[in-house]
């Protein structure tokens, strides 16, 4: 086999943590458009319509080709719908196409094998090919356990075989959901075993001298997601290997929530230097994926033009590897508001608005009754307000905290609500500060500067983190991990600025009118949501004076939400349809939102069929999954509540399940 690996750092699951780089991976061959080693990062996305449909399966997969896929994915859940890839091929080709197909697997090895001799990749999912998932606790000895591996290996064997055969690639894709009873029995519902799920097969794989491998470990969860990819790195490293990584946040949903939720998972990834193939799923058509993706790859196939050699990295003995279990940095919590265990804080910027009508809040959360003078706010309304040197000519709501330029903020009497804003040089020379609350601007080189020497770390400070770097989040990244080695516990908050120019690129985002703020979803759930995850943060702050406030305080709420550290909405798990998929996944989330996302705090999940019913939801408070046709299966949990419901009732029996479990709240709009 080839045992050249990128050079990396005994225990670090990326080259550096300092500036980009990408992970050196084997090359696999899929067809004749090859992965990892140096290839570009590689673009793609799965069909929707039934297998069956050879001429609408032709028009989709031509479509998501137009849109940028690189390789498509086709489900074959039986031998009929295997057997027709190869029309579906042949029609393809006639047309001029020659992309690589790929065949989706669950559960059925023959349909693998038939699949292997047409297209150019198979993708198996060691949860369920060839082994149980039944959610049944089971208690097995060493050789007994063995014993179930030697009955995988023999199932698994004609397949690699094929493979090798045909020169077909393999994808051995762990999902979270859907770990096999065997793995939960040994590893439980964690990012370990969806590693050594992985591991197993890749195992069986090297031990029949097949290495034409791709790996992937996906969740809904981008924090399982991160964590089960750099195990992965980690293990293989450990063993040899280095297949190249498909990335991909599975049910990720739609509109901003799927982009932001993708972002935080893929982009953080991303930035590490990991990933040679990316699909972004979302509960839209295929070929709305395709921009999203290559959107979070041109960043770095730019970034690469100026990458930095593994060979002038620097000891590790410097940073603080992120923790495994998500811990969230100590801090100090200043003026009962942000810091400690109160939630992450977000900033808006109203510098530029009309400060003359008072309506300008509703954006950000606080709507105006004119005629009773009076501020209704709701879940998401921001908590601070920036406004510069700009006085507003009306009064604020009493909860929101106003944030001046530090000259504006000392000509104030009685700042009540109302903190400055200072630059370093500012807070050390001041005469006057806040008794409740200063913020004072930095950035990550100030640490080594004699003006931060001169601090003294009172109950009042707040940092806020600014970068004017390429590879922002390390740079970041790099400030919190210096505190954290030096014991320094002052709150943070995390600004980026963002200019129209950066929403700007070589291809554009042809299928989305809103290409702006779309590319501000993906970037800023990128470079904030990669540190907040590492557990870094207690306030962003997002700036983009190209974007309308409304969409600025919903992405910054959106980023909070996806990376669990401030819930402020019902959470879609919904996948992103499939030829297996027994009703419109679009329409009925769409539905399903529209009755319920007022109850915040509730993970529902939509999964268009069995195959990603269950497991595939993952943490899902409930479950809506399709059972076959005109039928739904209700869950709560994982546990089956209500089987072949008629789909025009099951909404109304979903919801009555939540009444009866005491999770239910009238929607009663904003409160004040």
């Amino acid at each position: 086999m080839d045992t050249t690996v990128g050079k990396k750092l005994p225990g670090v699951y990326c080259n550096s943590l300092l500036h980009y780089s990408r992970y050196q991976t084997r090359e696999v061959t899929v067809g004749d458009v090859p992965m990892g080693a140096n290839n570009p990062i590689r673009i793609q996305s799965m069909t929707t319509v039934d297998t069956m449909d050879t001429l609408g399966s032709v028009e989709q997969t031509l479509r998501m080709v137009d849109a940028g896929c690189e390789y498509v994915r086709i489900t074959a859940p039986s031998i009929k719908e295997a057997q027709n890839l190869a029309e579906i091929k042949k029609q393809l080709r006639l047309r001029g196409c020659n992309v690589p197909l790929v065949a989706d697997i669950h559960f059925t090895p023959n349909a693998a094998e038939v699949a292997a001799r047409i297209v150019e990749k198979v993708r198996i999912n060691p949860g369920n090919y060839a082994d149980k998932k039944k959610f049944n606790e089971l208690s097995y000895t060493e050789a007994e356990y063995q014993n179930e591996l030697e009955r995988i290996y023999k199932k698994f064997s004609p397949l690699v075989n094929i493979c090798k055969e045909y020169g077909t690639a393999m994808r051995i894709g762990t999902n979270h959901g859907s770990l096999s009873d065997r793995i939960m029995s040994h590893y439980g519902d964690t990012p370990e075993g969806m590693v050594e799920s992985a591991m197993e097969f890749i195992r069986m794989c090297e031990d029949l001298k097949f290495y034409n491998l791709v790996i992937s470990m996906k969740s809904s969860n981008p924090q399982v997601m991160i964590q089960a990819y750099r195990q992965l790195v980690e293990k293989m490293t450990e063993e040899g290997m280095n297949y190249p990584l498909h990335l991909g946040v599975t049910e990720a949903g739609d509109g901003e929530d799927g982009r932001i939720k993708s972002a935080v998972g893929i982009g953080t990834l991303l930035e590490d230097g990991l990933g040679d193939t990316v699909r972004v799923s979302l509960t839209e058509e295929p070929e709305l994926e395709a921009p999203v993706a290559i959107a979070l790859v041109e960043r770095y196939n730019e970034r690469r033009l100026k990458e930095v050699s593994p060979d002038v990295f620097s000891s590790f003995k410097e940073m603080c590897l992120p923790a495994r279990d998500h811990t969230r940095r100590e801090t100090t919590e200043v003026n009962n508001f942000i810091g400690s265990s109160q939630v992450p804080r977000v900033v808006a910027d109203i510098s530029r608005e009309n400060l003359l009508d008072p309506f300008i809040l509703t954006p950000v959360g606080y709507r105006y009754d004119a005629l009773l003078d009076k501020y209704h706010m709701g879940e998401q309304s921001v908590d601070f307000v920036y406004l510069a040197d700009q006085l507003p000519s009306f009064i604020m709501p009493a909860n929101l905290k106003q944030i001046y330029d530090y000259e504006t903020w000392k000509n104030f009497r009685q700042p009540v609500n109302i903190h400055p804003l200072f630059s370093l040089k500012e807070y050390l020379s001041a005469e006057e500060r806040d008794a409740q609350l200063n913020l004072v601007r930095v950035k990550a080189n100030d640490l080594e500067g004699d003006l931060f020497a001169e601090l003294q770390f009172d109950k009042t400070l707040v940092f806020v983190l600014e970068t004017d770097q390429a590879h922002g989040m390390a740079d970041q990244r790099w400030f919190f991990c210096q505190l954290v080695e030096n014991g320094i516990d002052v709150p943070v908050i995390i600004k980026r600025t963002y200019d129209p120019e950066d929403f700007s690129g070589p291809k554009g985002d042809l299928m989305n009118p809103n290409e702006p703020i779309s590319k501000l979803q993906i970037y800023a759930g990128t470079d904030f949501g990669g540190l907040l995850t590492e557990g870094y943060g207690d306030g962003i702050w997002l700036d983009s004076r190209a974007t309308p406030l409304e969409h600025v305080a919903s992405i910054s709420f959106g980023i909070l939400q996806a990376t669990r550290s401030r819930i402020s909405k019902t959470e879609y798990i919904s996948c992103p349809s499939c030829g297996r998929t027994l009703f419109d996944l679009q329409e009925t989330t769409q539905l399903i939102r529209s009755r319920t996302n007022h109850l915040k705090g509730l993970k529902i999940g939509i999964m268009g069929c069995i195959v990603n019913g269950p497991g595939e939801m993952a943490d899902a408070d409930y479950g809506y999954v399709g059972a076959g046709p005109g039928k739904i299966t209700l869950y709560r949990g994982k546990q089956v509540v209500k089987k072949n419901v008629d789909t025009n009732d099951a909404l109304d029996e979903l919801i009555e399940i939540i009444k009866a479990d005491g999770k239910w709240i009238e929607d009663e709009g904003v409160k004040s």
